[in-house]
């Protein structure tokens, strides 16, 4: 098989030219449009599904969450496995597909499933999956610099306009807050002044709901116009819900703030975050596609963050804390000075052993060639350009030749018998 394609490559070598010129083109395609990491992706294929309740312990979460949902994710086809974890308020469950599985069709069947669970689930909860990203997805994460701020308006900040703002980008699946304080309102009730009243709990539940909401109405006709009638009733300020009425009781008018405090507060907070110790901060990390160019989505998110900084507060700047493009240029840039290294290096001592131009040519070109088809390997089977990939094409430079070498020899050989051959029969004749 080997002596029919060296006899046809001899005989065709305008073909031959062609298939080098294809393999340069497709390599050089393959370098600039294959994604590009510092640290290989080695997590596991897997779709989260995250569901919270807040205020239940995690054996309420086990069995009333947990349990129904993962009995209910069990049939999905192509599952490697599934794994599940209830805590205070939160359940988590990871269902691990296999390696082969397009990411987005197993995110698809886990949705369609949880459909069909809902109806297991107590009502008002709600499963949802979490980011398409993967276990390496944090490429950049920031904190907000805002001399004279606090952290409640900084977490608000980040909340409510920046976070947004950067979910727009093009490659991004999420950016998730840290730090700071979440304003909230806290209702207070006072337990004696709702025995007093004989107000049952649930009914500043539901008043409080039912009186923070737009309502439409009909159409209006007058003079040949029509007017849309709705009722504006979302809350605004902490004095709309003292004047709340929850009824009448004991032919008393009773309001929110006949029996209770109302304030603006803080969630309950698990945790802070801390820059180099010079105090709480807040800011937010920005978590990559799934597939996606790390390089690429790091540098379209710098170019948003220019944009943001227009429309913040005057103080308020943009701190970088991680940027993983520093050690992705960092990598390459090292990774391309050994390369060219190590083909120098080879190309001269495949010089000085052959003692021959040509014959060293022959095994030179093969390096490079070798190269550009890894290139198109691995944009055919999607790895990225990383350390750890890199860093084998890198080591396999030396190998790459010892076949070219052994052929060059060989042919010597087959060469100088054949012309050994030749002078013995003139000689006889």
């Amino acid at each position: 098989m080997i002596e029919k394609i060296i006899s046809w490559s001899i005989h065709n070598r305008f073909f031959v030219w062609v298939g080098i010129v294809m393999i340069v083109i497709g390599g050089v395609y393959s370098i600039y449009t294959t994604p590009v990491d510092a640290i290989p992706d080695l997590s596991e294929n897997q779709v989260i599904v995250y569901t919270e309740w807040m205020g239940r312990n995690p054996k309420i979460m086990e069995d009333q969450i947990t349990y129904p949902l993962v009995s209910n994710l069990q049939g999905i086809p192509r599952i490697k496995s599934i794994r599940a974890a209830s805590m205070f308020g939160m359940s988590f469950i990871f269902v691990v597909f296999k390696e082969d599985v397009d990411i987005y069709w197993a995110r698809t069947r886990v949705l369609e499933r949880l459909n069909y669970a809902q109806k297991y689930l107590p009502t008002g909860i709600t499963p949802t999956l979490g980011p398409d990203g993967t276990g390496v997805g944090h490429v950049f994460w920031y904190t907000l610099d805002a001399p004279g701020f606090n952290l409640g308006e900084l977490r608000a900040l980040q909340d409510w306009y920046i976070k947004f703002a950067l979910q727009n980008v093009d490659g991004v699946s999420e950016v998730a807050s840290f730090g700071g304080f979440q304003k909230q309102y806290q209702i207070a009730i006072n337990p004696n002044k709702l025995l007093y009243f004989d107000v049952p709990l649930m009914d500043v539940v539901h008043a409080v709901s039912a009186n923070n909401k737009d309502v439409g109405g009909s159409l209006y006709e007058f003079n040949s116009t029509g007017y849309m009638i709705r009722g504006l009733g979302y809350i605004e300020d902490i004095e709309d819900i003292k004047e709340i009425s929850l009824g009448t009781y004991k032919n008393i008018p009773v309001r929110i703030k006949d029996i209770a405090t109302v304030q603006m507060s803080s969630d309950l907070r698990l945790g802070i975050t801390e820059e180099n110790g010079n105090g709480e901060v807040v800011g937010g990390i920005v978590v990559s596609r799934y597939g996606e160019n790390a390089k690429d989505v790091i540098e379209r998110v710098k170019e948003k963050i220019k944009d943001v900084e227009k429309g913040l507060p005057e103080g308020v700047k943009f701190k970088i804390v991680y940027d993983r493009s520093n050690l992705i240029l960092a990598s390459i840039d090292t990774l391309k000075e050994s390369l060219w290294e190590e083909i120098a290096i080879v190309s001269i001592i495949v010089m000085i052993f052959l003692v021959h131009f040509r014959s060293a040519l022959v095994v030179i070109i093969a390096i490079p060639l070798s190269i550009l088809i890894g290139f198109m390997l691995m944009k055919l089977f999607g790895v990225t350009s990383n350390i750890m990939s890199l860093g084998g094409i890198a080591l396999a430079i030396g190998d790459l030749v010892d076949a070219g070498i052994v052929m060059a020899e060989n042919t010597y050989r087959k060469l100088t018998d054949k012309a050994l051959h030749i002078d013995g029969q003139r000689k006889d004749h």
